[in-house]
């Protein structure tokens, strides 16, 4: 049985009908065949994309990096049922069909087979035998139940007809059977029918028949309403283009987003590994070189009519080596850390001293108070430098003059004794020294500090 559907125009393989649809569609091919060649199958063993050629395969491995397929041809391959197929393709033309009429305002006329069985071999019967005599009134009543009007005809043509003496049922006939389009016409059709028994009653054709005759307005309307649906449905139709296009563009890019994310993780976890076999190895070495070491140590002492293991004393002062060493590793890698609250309390201090003490008297006591700072930060064995005279009338006026200027200092360590501020040499911190002439540097070169 089938499992594909060929195309004999280029030889491409299609799963099922509406592939062969979507083909014919896009390359105006209609020669197709059932075949028994399953579609090729080749599935990526990485993410499961299925690839149906050579150039779909090379062209998922560029963008992904995938290498690796796995041949699925020919696995849980259904039967291709062909009429199965196209009536399904069959039922969504027609609501296809149904959804463009809607749009168009037209209504289709679609006869139910359940409908025309009914109808049997009578209903097939009496719409032969009303063709047969020219009646298509009967034949439309016969082939359905819509309702019945008289025959409309070209006026001009009528009138002429009537002068010629021909009575206007009969004349109408003429006409309707003629084309409504020339007076010769349809008395040629009235001389070829004039022996038919119903020539001269009145014609009735089905409603639905009858065309309805516009205005010139009226068509311009029906004209633009239209083409204001038929553009409305080709913006929806370009719009779901679109969507389906965008989707597809995010899915493409959601699939390389994860089998990038999937080689990154691949990466990650080799180099992972690759680290611990480095430092088993790393351990292994210095295990065999320490145990190499002690073998050495252990035949020195031998040599020397010492006993192998360590005195007490020596035990000591290899522990106390050990130590030694430890504490310079830790001091090589030790890192200080800024302490952020003393940075805080520092600027939060300038800021109230310049909202207190105005713009001017800040400068002078922050350029002031930096001068003290600079010089203990640069020589900080030099006493003079680490002492300040409260009292002083210097640094009264400079200084003390602003409000919370020598609360500033002790916060860089200064501490306050018998009318002296002293900083003493051991709890110098070069790191808040620092911090505190960054901070009056930027209070005095920022025309906006404080102001937020």
């Amino acid at each position: 049985m089938a499992v594909s559907l060929l195309c004999k125009d280029c030889n491409a393989l299609l799963k099922n009908i509406a592939e062969a649809q979507a083909h014919s569609d896009a390359t105006g091919h209609a020669n197709f065949e059932e075949s028994t060649q399953p579609v090729t199958q080749l599935v990526c063993t990485a993410c499961g994309k299925p690839c149906r050629t050579d150039a779909e395969k090379a062209l998922h491995t560029k963008f992904t990096g995938h290498t690796e397929y796995v041949d699925k041809t020919g696995e849980d391959v259904p039967m291709l049922d062909t009429e199965q197929q196209m009536a399904a393709a069959k039922q969504q033309m027609e609501e296809d069909l149904d959804a463009d009429a809607e749009l168009l305002g037209v209504k289709r006329k679609k006869k139910p087979a359940a409908a025309a069985a009914a109808g049997g071999e009578a209903g097939a019967a009496a719409a032969a035998a009303a063709a047969e005599g020219g009646d298509a009134a009967a034949a439309a009543a016969a082939a359905g139940d819509d309702e019945l009007v008289p025959v409309e005809v070209s006026p001009e043509l009528l009138t002429e007809l009537l002068g010629m003496g021909f009575g206007e049922a009969r004349a109408a006939r003429g006409l309707h059977f003629s084309g409504n389009s020339t007076l010769e016409g349809a008395i040629n059709w009235l001389a070829e029918h004039e022996a038919d028994a119903d020539i001269d009653e009145p014609l009735l054709v089905p409603k639905s028949t009858v065309k309805q005759q516009l205005s010139a307005e009226e068509a311009r309307v029906q004209a633009a309403e239209l083409l204001r649906k038929a553009k409305l449905k080709r913006e929806k139709e370009e719009a779901e283009t679109a969507r389906i296009r965008e989707r597809e563009r995010i899915r493409h890019g959601k699939e390389l987003q994860e089998a990038k994310r999937k080689e990154e993780e691949g990466a990650m976890r080799r180099m992972i590994e690759e680290r611990k076999r480095e430092k088993a190895e790393e351990a292994r070495a210095r295990e065999a070189l320490r145990a190499k070491l002690e073998q050495d140590r252990r035949e020195r002492r031998k040599k020397l009519g010492l006993p192998e293991e360590l005195t007490e004393e020596e035990k000591a002062r290899e522990a106390e080596k050990a130590r030694k060493k430890a504490e310079e590793e830790a001091a090589k890698h030790y890192v200080y850390v800024k302490p952020i609250s003393v940075i805080e309390k520092l600027r939060g201090q300038l800021v109230s001293m310049k909202k207190a003490g105005g713009e001017e008297p800040f400068k002078t006591a922050a350029g002031t108070m930096l001068k003290y700072i600079g010089n203990v930060a640069r020589a900080p064995d030099e006493e003079k430098f680490r002492s300040i005279n409260l009292g002083n009338a210097a640094f009264q006026a400079r200084v003390a003059s602003v409000p919370g200027s020598v609360d500033f200092l002790k916060l860089v360590g200064f501490e306050e004794a018998d009318g002296v501020l002293v900083l003493p040499r051991d709890k110098i911190n070069m790191e808040i020294l620092n911090s505190a002439g960054g901070e009056i540097n930027n209070a005095l070169s920022n025309p906006f500090f404080g102001m937020l």
